[in-house]
């Protein structure tokens, strides 16, 4: 995570994760293992989910009894006990979520396109990320901040093999479930990427094939 709002970014968790609300924590995370599946320590992208979970926890999920997202009660709270430092707590309740496709790579800056809504994203990254190629699909989170958009910490990376499949039941949803919200996808791209790790001999072209779940439910 950019160095510029770590340290609001690690507020906001002291804030939202006091040890009262510990119930509430393992109540969202069990919440989120219903849409992409249990991972567990041994998971070979254990590390990424858990991050995925923990920004979800922060900045998606709706808390009891406000109904209000941690992220989102936090800037409320900074607005009336510190205004100073509610600017930037802000961007936490801006971010953007969903499944990206790779476009221009220039020098630290990398243009994404949301699959679904198919807006064009340049994000700033000063990082050097392994492996990103253009045209490759991961699951992201975009955070704007100071003007820019950036990388949060959470991302999953799908395999180059399987880009077309999900593009195409990226249209497929469009045009047969446009009722379905995006993120249903998003996670359901993760259940596929946690179980491939598990199965690495498996070719990721079947645990990716859509259209034979898609027959099966029907």
């Amino acid at each position: 995570m950019d160095s510029h709002y770590q340290q609001p970014f690690e507020e906001l968790i002291a804030w939202a994760i006091p040890d009262s609300n510990h119930a509430d924590v393992l109540e969202a995370k069990a919440q989120y293992m219903k849409f992409v599946g249990d991972f567990h320590e041994e998971d070979r992208f254990f590390e990424n989910h858990m991050t995925c979970f923990l920004e979800y926890f922060l900045f998606d999920r709706p808390r009891p009894p406000d109904n209000k997202t941690p992220a989102v009660a936090f800037y409320e709270h900074l607005l009336r006990t510190k205004p100073d430092k509610a600017e930037q707590a802000r961007c936490f309740t801006e971010t953007i979520h969903g499944l990206f496709e790779v476009g221009k790579c220039k020098e630290h800056r990398i243009v994404l396109r949301e699959l679904f809504s198919e807006a064009d994203f340049e994000v700033t990254e000063r990082r050097s990320i392994l492996g990103l190629n253009k045209k490759d699909i991961l699951e992201a989170r975009l955070i704007p901040f100071g003007g820019s958009l950036l990388f949060s910490q959470s991302f999953l990376m799908h395999p180059p093999e399987v880009v077309e499949a999900i593009r195409k039941e990226v249209k497929r949803w469009k045009k047969e479930e446009p009722r379905r919200h995006p993120r249903e996808l998003t996670w359901e791209c993760a259940r596929r990427l946690l179980r491939l790790g598990r199965y690495k001999q498996i070719n990721p072209l079947r645990v990716y094939d859509f259209e034979a779940a898609s027959n099966e439910a029907k």
